[in-house]
C-alpha cells in the first residue's frame, strides 16, 4: 500500500509542476490579449485578486478558521505591506512591462526572482555570500550567468528565425487603443517587478513570524491587493466607468483564468509540493514556462524569435540551475547541522530566517499571489 502511495506521488508531484508552468503560459498569453484590447493593468490585477480572493477563502476559512481570532491591526499592517510589494507594485509592473513588451520577453524576468531576492537578501545582509564554499559559489556564478541572459536577449537580436508559422491566432487591439510596444520602457517596468518581487519575499519573512496561515494570510493579502488596486486603478483611469466594465469577452476569460488557476489553483500545488519535497523543488520546472512561452508566444500572437532571444533564454536556464543547485546543497547542509524539520510555513511563506529567503524566492513569484 505504502509502494503504491509513494509510486503515485512520483508521479502526480512533477504532472502538478508541469500543470502550474502550463497555467503560468496561459496566464501570459491571455493577461498579454486582454492588455492589447484595451483592459487597463490595475483593473485585471483587482478583478484578479478579488476573484483569488474568493476562490482561496473556503480553503482559509476550512483550515485556518483557528487563526481568524488572531487577525489584529498588526497583522492587517504587515499583509497590506505583503500585499503593496507582492501585489499591487509586483504584478502591477509585471503587466505594464508586460503590456509594453511580449510574453517571451517578460518570462525571462519571471525566472530572475530568484537570484534577485538572493542580492537583495544579501545587500540587506540576511544572507551570507559564503563565496568559500562550492554552493555558494555556484549561486554567485548562477546569478551573473541569469543577469548576462538577460542582458542577451535585450541587446542583441541577431539573425530572425523563421521556424514556424507565427501569429496563428491572428487577434490584434481594440480601434482606439493606444499602442504601448516600448521594450526600454517595458524593460524598466520588468525590471522594477523583479525588485518588488524580491522585497515581497523579504517581507514575507516578517509576516510568517506575524501570522503563520497559509490559506487565511494570501485571502487577506488578496483583499487588501485589491482594495489597493482598486483605489490606483481608479486614479489612473480618472474614475471612467467604462473602464471597470466586463462583458463577456476575452477580459472576463483573463480575470477568471487568472484568478481561479494562476493564483487559486497554483498556490494549492506549489504549497503541496514544497511540502512533499521541498522550496527548491517547484522553480525546478521554471524552464518548462520560458521555453514554451517562447515558442507559443510566437505560433499564437507573431513575436519574432531571434538568435539573442534563444541564447538569452539558454544562459537563464542554465544559470537558474547552477543558482538552485548551489541553494540546494546549502540547504541539505545546513539540514545536516541542524536535523530539525523545517517548519511548513517557513517553507511555503519563507519565513524562518533569512537563510531561507531565496529558497521561497525560488518558488515563481505570480505563483504566490
Amino acid at each position: 500500500m505504502l509502494a503504491s502511495s509513494s509510486s503515485m506521488e512520483a508521479v502526480m508531484l512533477p504532472a502538478s509542476m508541469v500543470l502550474v508552468q502550463a497555467f503560468t503560459i496561459g496566464a501570459l498569453l491571455l493577461s498579454k490579449l486582454a492588455l492589447n484590447v484595451g483592459m487597463e493593468p490595475f483593473v485585471l490585477l483587482a478583478y484578479r485578486n478579488l476573484t483569488g480572493a474568493i476562490i482561496v477563502a473556503p480553503f482559509a476559512f476550512y483550515f485556518d478558521r483557528a487563526m481568524v481570532c488572531k487577525v489584529n491591526l498588526k497583522v492587517l499592517g504587515w499583509l497590506s505591506i505583503s500585499a503593496l510589494f507582492g501585489i499591487v507594485l509586483a504584478m502591477g509592473l509585471h503587466f505594464y512591462g508586460l503590456r509594453a513588451t511580449n510574453p517571451a520577453y517578460s518570462v525571462f524576468f519571471l525566472n530572475l526572482i530568484p537570484v534577485v531576492t538572493f542580492v537583495i537578501a544579501v545587500l540587506l545582509r540576511l544572507e551570507k555570500l559564503a563565496v568559500r564554499t562550492w554552493a555558494g559559489r555556484m549561486k554567485i556564478a548562477g546569478t551573473a550567468v541569469c543577469v548576462g541572459g538577460t542582458m542577451l536577449g535585450r541587446l542583441y537580436q541577431g539573425k530572425l528565425l523563421h521556424l514556424w508559422p507565427t501569429h496563428l491566432l491572428k487577434h490584434h487591439a481594440a480601434t482606439g487603443v493606444p499602442a504601448h510596444h516600448n521594450m526600454a520602457l517595458g524593460t524598466v517596468y520588468l525590471c522594477g517587478s523583479c525588485l518588488a518581487f524580491a522585497l515581497w519575499f523579504i517581507v514575507q519573512v516578517q509576516v510568517a513570524r506575524v501570522f503563520p496561515s497559509k490559506y487565511l494570510s494570501t485571502m487577506l493579502a488578496c483583499l487588501s491587493g485589491t482594495v489597493q488596486a482598486l483605489l490606483i486603478g481608479a486614479a489612473v483611469s480618472r474614475g471612467r466607468a467604462s473602464s471597470w466594465r466586463l462583458a463577456w469577452d476575452l477580459q472576463l476569460v483573463a480575470v477568471v483564468y487568472l484568478g481561479v488557476f494562476n493564483t487559486a489553483a497554483t498556490f494549492c500545488l506549489i504549497s503541496w509540493a514544497i511540502a512533499r519535497r521541498g522550496p527548491i523543488y517547484p522553480s525546478m520546472f521554471n524552464s518548462l514556462a520560458l521555453v514554451a512561452t517562447m515558442v507559443l508566444d510566437s505560433l499564437l500572437l507573431g513575436t519574432e524569435v531571434s538568435v539573442g532571444s534563444l541564447l538569452g533564454a539558454l544562459l537563464i536556464v542554465l544559470g537558474l540551475y547552477a543558482f538552485l543547485w548551489g541553494k540546494g546543497r546549502e540547504i541539505q547542509h545546513n539540514n545536516n547541522k541542524q536535523p530539525a524539520a523545517v517548519d511548513d510555513d517557513e517553507m511555503t511563506s519563507g519565513g524562518g530566517g533569512g537563510a531561507t529567503t531565496s529558497s521561497a524566492a525560488a518558488n515563481n513569484g505570480d505563483e504566490r499571489v
